[in-house]
């Protein structure tokens, strides 16, 4: 998740989607129309036997010394972190699949652990073009990174089909504010090789702000379902109209497209946050544990409720996020510190004043 805006959404009526054919599943009509084309679209099944597993979480495995593309987490700290999460989750979102994915899944199936795992493909920039379309710049090693984590997923996804539910390709790469855009017709090439390649569902995650614009009709009508964040901290909620905003960041989308099931990909709140900058200027909402811990209750009742498959954002504090500021927001939407101690939210105490 990154800093952004707050523009509100769109409310858009009922529209088709148009959709390409594809790999086995559930047959979907996607509406009126002689020249529409029939795609059989695979279904996310959140469930371990017959038990729902959809009261979900992100997880980044990077400890303090540790970053994305540096040191990385060995197997036992892997492990640790899984036998961590599973007292409370089941299903488990990561953003990539190259770097620890591997260790992820194989830490699961040796110690036996009842869980499932959103693989993500981390889908870099290739190519910056102009108004026209026009290629600008070509990344070549963006693209050979994003060749990688494809690979990675299809293997894994291959290799560990009762453990991994679906598969991620790209992060908020389409949405207006995003840091790291990238070519929608780039991103559908790499949708399509990963879809043809495994038998799980496939989807691509942005934040709602995209989702409800009918330009996202495209890149919906080439996945199983749609991967959704609505962030309400950062879109200046306080939190007692937290969740209704949410619900209705979630109803907005599915209006837009009810021909696919939506899935909250990220939401969460954060225990801390700096006193300037961005993060400042746009969340107005009070932090801290409390707060974190009423707004996770109140969001895991409601996807209970109804049945909504919710990634809350996220398991573990990550210090290598954001910059140096100790309060920097990036670093605290946990539900466990970077030390692997809880908060309130998961029946932790709140620290000492001053930590």
């Amino acid at each position: 998740m990154w800093c952004f805006g707050t523009r509100s959404p769109l409310l858009a009526g009922l529209f088709l989607l148009f959709c390409i054919p594809s790999l086995g599943g559930i047959d979907v009509d996607p509406g009126s129309g002689e020249d529409e084309d029939r795609m059989v679209l695979r279904e996310f099944h959140p469930f371990i036997g017959d038990r729902w597993i959809g009261n979900a979480i992100c997880y980044g495995p990077h400890r303090d010394g540790q970053w994305p593309g540096g040191p990385t987490p060995n197997i036992d700290q892997i492990v640790e972190d899984l036998q961590i999460m599973a007292r409370h989750w089941s299903l488990l979102r990561l953003y990539g699949s190259s770097e620890f994915g591997e260790k992820v899944l194989q830490g699961i199936r040796t110690h036996d652990l009842e869980m499932k795992v959103l693989l993500g493909v981390w889908i870099a920039p290739e190519e910056k073009r102009n108004e026209q379309g026009e290629v600008l710049e070509r990344d070549a090693t963006a693209v050979a990174d994003n060749l990688r984590e494809i690979d990675a997923a299809i293997d894994l996804a291959t290799r560990y089909p009762d453990l991994v539910a679906g598969v991620c390709v790209g992060n908020e790469t389409q949405v207006s504010w995003s840091p790291h855009p990238g070519p929608l017709d780039i991103l559908i090439e790499h949708v399509r090789r990963v879809r043809a390649s495994v038998s799980v569902p496939v989807t691509a995650a942005d934040d709602y702000q995209y989702w409800v614009e009918p330009r996202s009709r495209t890149l919906a009508g080439e996945l199983d379902f749609i991967t959704m964040h609505a962030h309400p901290l950062w879109n200046g909620r306080q939190l007692e109209g937290a969740l209704p905003w949410l619900e209705d960041q979630f109803r907005a989308v599915q209006a837009v497209h009810p021909n696919r099931s939506v899935v909250i990909g990220e939401t969460g709140w954060a225990t801390s946050v700096a006193d300037g900058g961005e993060q400042a200027r746009l969340i107005q909402g009070e932090v801290g544990e409390a707060e974190q811990a009423a707004f996770y209750a109140s969001v895991r009742r409601w996807a209970s409720e109804n049945r909504v498959t919710t990634f809350v954002f996220e398991a573990f504090d990550e210090n290598w996020k954001g910059g140096d500021d100790p309060d920097e927001v990036e670093k605290h939407w946990g539900l466990y510190r970077a030390d692997r101690t809880p908060k309130r939210a998961v029946g932790g105490e709140d620290p000492p004043p001053g930590d």
